[in-house]
C-alpha cells in the first residue's frame, strides 16, 4: 500500500505539489490524471526518490519512503517517457546490465531475461540492438528490464507516449498482464481511453491540488451517463444526461449534426479542465 500524506513540492515560490494526501491500495491500477504542469510527474519522481518531499511523506506499507529506505526503494521500478538504454546494446545485454546492477546471480540474470522477453513477446528479437526496435518494442523492453529486480511497485510517467494506436493496444495487453500477478501500478497519461480502459481508480490533480478520485465508471456516472454533441457556429459543445430518454429527447430538438453517444472519461476530463481547474 502507498500512503501520500501531505505531499508538497515547491520550487522557489512555486508549488507543484500541494498537500497532495490519497491512498493506493496494493495490487490496485491507479491514475494520476491532469492537465500539463499539473503536478503528475513531480509526484512520481517523489515516489521514485528522485526528487525529495519539501514537506509531508510518502510511506510504503506503512514504512516511510526516504532515500535511504533501501528495502522501501527496491520495491519500487519506474518507467519514464524518455528511453534510457545504450543505442548500442542488444535486449540480451540491457537486461544483463540491469541484473548486475542489483548483484543477481548469472543464472537468475538468464532465467529472468528468458522469462520476460517471452512474456512481453520479444524474445525473438532478443539479439536485435535498441537502436534497431521499434517505439513500441523499446517501451516493452523498458517494461522487462523494470521487472527484472521483481518490484512490488511500478511507476509509469506517460509509457505510450508518441506509440501508434496498435502499439498502445499491445502495451495496455502487456500492463493487464502484469497487473494480474497483483503488481501495484500507479500511471500517469494523457491518453484519456488509456485511463478508462486501464485504471481502477483515478485521481485528477491540478495545480498540484486533488481535485476528484474515483473510478473512471463512477465519475463518468457523476457527470451523466449519456452524452450529445452539439455544432453551433463551428463550436462543438456537449451536454451530459443521466437518463437517456432525456439525451433523446434533447436530440430531437437539436439541430442538424447532432448527435447521442456514451459519456467518456475525457469528456469528465474536458469539463473539470474547462470549467473548474483553470479558474483561479
Amino acid at each position: 500500500m502507498i500512503e501520500l500524506d501531505g505531499l508538497t513540492k515547491r520550487f522557489g515560490d512555486f508549488t507543484a505539489v500541494d498537500d497532495l494526501s490519497l491512498t493506493i491500495q496494493t495490487g490496485e491500477f491507479f491514475g494520476l490524471l491532469g492537465p500539463n504542469g499539473a503536478g503528475k510527474t513531480t509526484t512520481i519522481s517523489m515516489l521514485s526518490t528522485v526528487l525529495l518531499p519539501t514537506s509531508g511523506e510518502i510511506r510504503i506499507d506503512g514504512v516511510r519512503l526516504d532515500r535511504r529506505a533501501s528495502a522501501q526503494k527496491r520495491k519500487l521500478a519506474v518507467i519514464t517517457q524518455e528511453y534510457s538504454m545504450r543505442q548500442d546494446m542488444t535486449m540480451d545485454e540491457v537486461m544483463e546490465y540491469q541484473g548486475r546492477l542489483y548483484f543477481m546471480p548469472r543464472r537468475e540474470i538468464r532465467e529472468r531475461t528468458d522469462a520476460l522477453l517471452e512474456f512481453a513477446g520479444l524474445k525473438e528479437y532478443r539479439r536485435r540492438t535498441v537502436r534497431h526496435l521499434s517505439g513500441g518494442m523499446k517501451r516493452k523492453l523498458m517494461i522487462c528490464r523494470a521487472l527484472m529486480i521483481q518490484p512490488e511497485i511500478l511507476l509509469l510517467d506517460e509509457p505510450t507516449a508518441g506509440m501508434d494506436a496498435l502499439s498502445r493496444r499491445q502495451m495496455w495487453n502487456l500492463l493487464r498482464r502484469v497487473n494480474s500477478d497483483q503488481m501495484t501500478i500507479v500511471l500517469t497519461t494523457h491518453y484519456m481511453e488509456e485511463a478508462q480502459a486501464l485504471c481502477g481508480r483515478v485521481a485528477l490533480i491540478d495545480r498540484g491540488r486533488l481535485q476528484k478520485l474515483d473510478s473512471p465508471a463512477a465519475l463518468i456516472d457523476a457527470l451523466g451517463a449519456f452524452a450529445v454533441d452539439e455544432i453551433a457556429e463551428d463550436t462543438l459543445s456537449s451536454r451530459y444526461f443521466h437518463d437517456r430518454d432525456a439525451a433523446i429527447r434533447h436530440l430531437s430538438q437539436a439541430g442538424p449534426g447532432a448527435a447521442l453517444r456514451a459519456t467518456t472519461l475525457e469528456d469528465v476530463f474536458v469539463e473539470c479542465a474547462g470549467r473548474k481547474l483553470t479558474k483561479g
